[in-house]
């Protein structure tokens, strides 16, 4: 398999810890192990990041300065099912319910073996099932709404003149919100004969979707894949 397709295909977790060095040992034994892996300080860049990109799991600190980890997932859980594992050097029980609590799926207190850090992550991975998106159910990316039956975008209420071929691209991303497709199977999906046609077609539905479409948040590239589309939240 291409190492650039198999690193897209990994899962992407979110660790969220005030403390570099944790961040940063994490981040390089998960990536080890398979992950691709995302740092974040505190909540708040969390939120940042999770606005741009899905991941498949968070790991995330109970004691960060500010807003606390438990703070963080308690607001999380009113719009987002993202598997939750919450690291903390608090052990108690009452700590370990309080974290449950909030929304988490699982609680490993610190210290903890970089191991078993792994097989919880993987377990809550299996666990995980994915919320399932209907070929006709609205996508929104910002001031842009997508209505997949109609083949309609919007954009603050107004509507966007769509190509035939940029509304069955947008379709195709729409009902596979958050997966990767590479640019030969795009091709494959929509009959298009050269790559390049692909790439022209989202640089067209980038000006009318993105507030700044040389810095897309919705119409991701993947890096030596394809694109993928990441709306507001779609999980």
């Amino acid at each position: 398999m291409n190492s650039a397709l198999a690193s897209a295909e990994q899962p992407h977790l979110l660790v969220v810890d005030d403390d570099e060095r944790i961040r940063s040992l994490l981040q390089r034994y998960l990536t080890g192990n398979q992950f691709r892996v995302s740092t974040a300080a505190n909540a708040g860049e969390a939120r940042a990041l999770m606005k741009s990109m899905a991941f498949d799991l968070l790991i995330v600190d109970v004691m960060m300065p500010g807003e606390t980890g438990l703070a963080f997932v308690t607001s999380l859980r009113e719009h987002d099912r993202t598997p939750v594992l919450m690291l903390t050097a608090m052990g108690e029980a009452q700590d370990r319910i309080a974290g449950l609590e909030t929304g988490a799926d699982d609680y490993l207190p610190k210290p903890f073996e970089p191991r078993e850090l792994v097989l919880r992550c993987q377990a809550l991975l299996r666990r995980a099932v994915p919320v399932q998106r209907s070929a006709h159910e609205q996508v929104k990316m910002g001031e842009a709404v997508f209505d997949p039956e109609r083949g309609e975008l919007r954009r603050s209420g107004k509507p966007v003149k769509l190509t035939t071929a940029e509304s069955t691209l947008l379709k195709l991303f729409a009902a596979n919100a958050g997966r990767s497709f590479s640019r030969a199977e795009l091709c494959t999906r929509l009959g298009v004969a050269l790559e390049r046609s692909i790439d022209v077609q989202v640089t067209r539905l980038r000006r009318k979707i993105e507030d700044d479409p040389k810095l897309p948040l919705y119409i991701q590239t993947v890096r030596g894949v394809g694109y993928v589309l990441v709306p507001d939240r779609v999980r």
